[in-house]
């Protein structure tokens, strides 16, 4: 890392608020919509920033994530500017993992009530990040795309605005449950095919 980008690293680190001081930040602030409420919707919204098929400005995804203004970014020392600069570490986290040592990238999820784990929370705010350039993301939710069984892992936990299963009832049995309950081991393989896959087109937008 040269030394401007270690200096600008060791200021965002020292400015950002922690994950748990985020979440209850994220909480206090859900009248205004944002994006994600939780750690792990937030750290599932930021991987798919990650791995996704576009490269994004920061305004035009943390403001959404954390429901704040644009003007938030001009202003250090605020709470604000503290959330923005934690996201801004876990962005930088998972973009580094997954290009030098992807086989150690976790989502941050949680265990229900039953000591289960809840990928929904993270799934859920993948999909959220996903919405926001839905178009780019269209050819892997097309079925008949040998590609669209990247996104079942994730997809396979997400609801859509009513509430219901995003992609439709799930089939009865023990099996189907069964497959339900571990369909998140392969969230952290999926998302480093995903970024993969996205990997030549997103660069050749960019150029």
């Amino acid at each position: 890392m040269s030394p401007r980008r270690h200096k600008a690293a060791s200021s965002m680190a020292s400015a950002a608020m922690s994950l748990a001081e985020l979440e209850r930040w994220l909480q206090d602030r859900v009248d205004r919509h944002p994006a994600a409420t939780s750690i792990p919707m937030l750290d599932g919204y930021t991987a798919a920033i990650v791995a996704g098929p576009v490269s994004m400005s920061p305004l035009d995804w943390i403001c959404p994530l954390l429901a704040i203004d644009a003007d938030a970014f001009n202003h250090g020392g605020t709470p604000e500017f503290a959330a923005i600069s934690a996201v801004a570490l876990r962005h930088n986290d998972i973009s580094n993992t997954l290009s030098t040592a992807p086989d150690r990238f976790e989502p941050m999820h949680r265990r229900d009530p039953s000591g289960n784990i809840d990928a929904h929370p993270w799934c859920q705010g993948f999909y959220a990040a996903m919405r926001l350039r839905l178009s780019a993301w269209a050819p892997l939710l097309d079925v008949n795309n040998v590609n669209h069984g990247l996104l079942l892992p994730i997809l396979l936990h997400c609801r859509d605005d009513q509430a219901r299963p995003l992609l439709g009832p799930p089939r009865s049995g023990r099996k189907t449950e069964d497959f339900l309950r571990n369909a998140y081991l392969d969230i952290p393989a999926v998302v480093e095919a995903l970024r993969q896959h996205w990997m030549p087109i997103r660069y050749a937008r960019d150029r």
